[in-house]
């Protein structure tokens, strides 16, 4: 195996050699060792470059309970206390549960970090100044806590809210904990028993749990549910009432294992493995699957329904729509159909398909209607379980009757009428104040990302309407899928504002538009949007006047300077991330930005940059994250460049070749069939393309599609450490 030797590889090496022991030390007979799962560390990102750190999420696969210790970042020597779950990814907890010495304690809780213990389905730490060790493994709607104690001390368990609004939580006999919590207006459940008496007394929102100096160990069963207290009863009984935390555990591994070992590899460095498999599990904790025996509550219309398939919720499809639902299309479609149904269900549940559909309803993230996009994807796969015209009706909806406003949720207003007519979202000149009072005071009208995000979701809705017989819609919105060519500037080569008048504001494009470009663009500035286009690469291509100009500016833009130092930068743009020039690796809208190359005469220099871009920014350990993860968002983007190809277009059913870090990736389908990626030779060194075969004939081009996937095909590459510039070359 080639190495590059360095010194920091060899730090590197030491480091990683010593995890499986930290590991072994506390987990067994928790984790049997097989399979790949001993890659998986969810400490990895858990230090954010700059705005929002991964967490080391406890939980089963798209299942509603999940933990993670409540403290600042990795950094932190202290937890405040642990949630019974963590409600939405990022966006709240609920159930606080803190074990003492005293139920007057209020002081927060040191450990040390090298005696605890993440895996994706058990949690482990010790608290130093109480001597009292945490244990923590999940079920679906349900977990289990062990608190083990020092002999001979006072025990006690301080439980507490998180979220302002109605809640209650009392001992309801000696060895029974009920609760309810409302988190962002939904009623959360809780029923939970302890293996000891306790006698309880309460401080305000607080309850405070004492018991028996000679219990050793205090165990906490308890099941939440977002439908009743009864319910929560139930659920508590479904997972717990004959399992034991052992066998818990068991459980939370054999359901890790499964998703975890369908992707299996061959080859690469274990750091490469750690980084791979950590974000593949990281693409998994979201959506999360919300019923409770054959029902569930909707926030969309604040009803209890009953239902034969899982209800889905908690998705950033702004994030998603761009990696992470593509790589479901592949691994899980019966799921993916899943959640693309429950998006109808809440269309017709709430009267508009959302954006960033949470447990309590749609919260209006970001910008654009990117669900359409996603819709299109799995439509295009094959993926039609749910009630194609009904989601149709929505994303029409949707596309002629919604606000465009970044943030805002609601029916159009007089900006959303100018895009139709003029075909550009209007921008206001640089210190002129807004005319529209439903504009959000701090996202901004972000007029250039509206227009080329919402160009995009056009096209997909046009498309849609193709596959679906329906002409003149086609012709409408295949035509609004032009829209980005109004903002083009020729002179500037860039995407640039204009006003309602039609004329060009004049900006800087690496720095204009107030905090995140946000007048203009968003969390990104023009070098970032200059290649939002990917459903007309080649439309863009035209627009730089050719393949050569084309390739020449995709160079330019990770060479081009900042302008200013990166303490100004970040000042303004704290999303502006991973940078290499004016590339954004921190950052959604980068992702399918190195594969461009692709598209040029130059397929080598993706190939240059994918490897380039995972070995710097995505690293195995608590820093290897180089932005916003946003559960599964980033990550997905990890797992497809690892394993050597790309979704560029979601909406096209087709991929396009990197440079595979491992020597094998054999993909286990749902439909009994495998995919195989082989990379011969490949290495460190040797990360360029020699020539292809795709099912043993061979290829002279970087792509193939998702009906050659899915059918069981294998793709072979032989590897160089130099490149073979004339391989993909139209």
């Amino acid at each position: 195996m080639n190495k590059r030797f360095t010194p920091k590889t060899t730090i590197l090496t030491l480091a990683v050699a010593c995890l499986p022991v930290l590991f072994a030390q506390a987990q067994q007979p928790n984790y049997s060792g097989e399979g790949n799962l001993k890659y998986v560390d969810p400490r990895i990102g858990n230090v954010g470059a700059i705005l929002e750190p991964t967490r080391p999420t406890i939980q089963l696969p798209n299942q509603v309970i999940r933990m993670t210790p409540q403290r600042a970042d990795y950094m932190d020597d202290q937890i405040s206390n642990f949630p019974l779950t963590v409600v939405s990814h990022r966006n709240g907890q609920v159930f606080s549960v803190k074990p003492a010495l005293s139920a007057q304690d209020t002081k927060r809780m040191t450990y040390d970090h090298d005696l605890e213990i993440n895996r994706p389905w058990y949690y482990s730490t010790y608290l130093i100044d109480s001597d009292i060790k945490v244990e923590f493994t999940p079920g679906k709607k349900a977990g289990i806590f062990k608190f083990d104690f020092p002999q001979n001390s006072t025990k006690a368990l301080i439980f507490d809210k998180y979220n302002r609004g109605e809640s209650q939580i009392q001992l309801a006999s000696a060895r029974e904990v009920t609760g309810m919590e409302t988190w962002d207006g939904v009623k959360v459940y809780m029923y939970g028993t302890l293996n000891a008496d306790a006698t309880a007394e309460k401080n305000g929102n607080k309850l405070l749990l004492t018991f028996d100096k000679g219990v050793k160990t205090i165990e906490l069963k308890y099941a939440l549910s977002f439908i009743s207290a009864d319910q929560a009863k139930k659920n508590h009984g479904n997972e717990l009432k004959t399992t034991t935390f052992d066998q818990q555990v068991k459980l939370g591994e054999a359901a890790w294992s499964k998703v975890i070992n369908q992707i299996k590899s061959t080859g690469g460095t274990d750091a490469q493995k750690r980084s791979f498999y950590t974000a593949l599990y990281r693409c998994y904790e979201r959506m999360v699957d919300i019923t409770e025996d054959g029902q569930y509550y909707s926030g969309y219309d604040k009803q209890v329904h009953k239902t034969n398939r899982p209800f889905y919720v908690d998705d950033w499809v702004w994030d998603t729509y761009l990696a992470h639902h593509p790589l479901r299309t592949i691994l899980n479609p019966a799921q993916e159909g899943d959640m693309l149904n429950s998006y109808v269900l809440m269309y017709q549940q709430s009267g508009w398909v959302p954006t960033f559909p949470l447990l309590y309803g749609d919260n209006p993230c970001m910008n654009g209607f990117h669900s359409t996009i996603t819709f299109l994807d799995g439509y295009r796969k094959g993926i039609r379980n749910y009630d194609v015209n009904v989601a149709y009706e929505g994303m029409l909806k949707n596309a002629t009757q919604a606000t465009m406003l970044p943030w805002k949720n609601g029916p159009k207003t007089d900006l959303e009428d100018f895009y139709y007519e003029k075909g550009y979202f209007p921008a206001l000149k640089i210190g002129e104040e807004e005319t529209n009072k439903t504009v959000h005071s701090f996202e901004k009208r972000q007029a250039v990302a509206i227009t080329l995000g919402h160009s995009y979701d056009d096209w997909a809705l046009g498309e849609f309407a193709k596959e679906l017989n329906k002409t003149q819609d086609y012709t409408k919105f295949n035509g609004r899928g032009n829209n980005y060519k109004n903002l083009w500037d020729n002179n500037a080569q860039m995407f640039l504002p204009k006003d309602k008048d039609g004329n060009w504001i004049k900006i800087d494009p690496k720095f204009d538009g107030g905090m995140g470009g946000r007048d203009f663009y968003d969390e990104n500035n023009g070098w970032t949007y200059l290649w939002q286009v990917q459903h007309d690469v080649k439309g863009l291509i035209g627009l730089f006047g050719g393949v050569n100009n084309f390739e020449n500016k995709l160079d330019q833009l990770y060479r081009e300077p900042l302008g200013r130092s990166k303490y100004e930068l970040w000042a303004k743009f704290p999303d502006f991330t991973g940078i290499v020039g004016q590339f954004s690796m921190g950052n959604e809208p980068s992702f399918h930005i190195p594969y461009l190359y692709n598209f040029s005469n130059s397929p080598w220099k993706t190939q240059k940059r994918i490897r380039f871009l995972l070995d710097t920014w995505y690293k195995d350990n608590v820093f290897g994250i180089p932005g916003d993860e946003d559960g599964g968002g980033m990550t997905a983007f990890v797992v497809f460049s690892s394993m050597g190809f790309y979704p560029v277009t979601p909406g096209i059913p087709a991929y396009t070749i990197g440079s595979p870090v491992f020597e094998n990736v054999t993909i286990d389908l749902p439909n009994g069939k495998q995919f195989q990626m082989i990379a011969n030779k490949c290495s460190v060194q040797n990360k360029y393309i020699q020539s292809a075969k795709l099912n043993g004939k061979t290829i002279d081009s970087p792509w193939f599609t998702h009906e050659q996937l899915v059918a069981g095909g294998k793709l072979e590459l032989e590897m160089g450490p130099l490149p073979n510039k004339k391989w993909g070359v139209k």
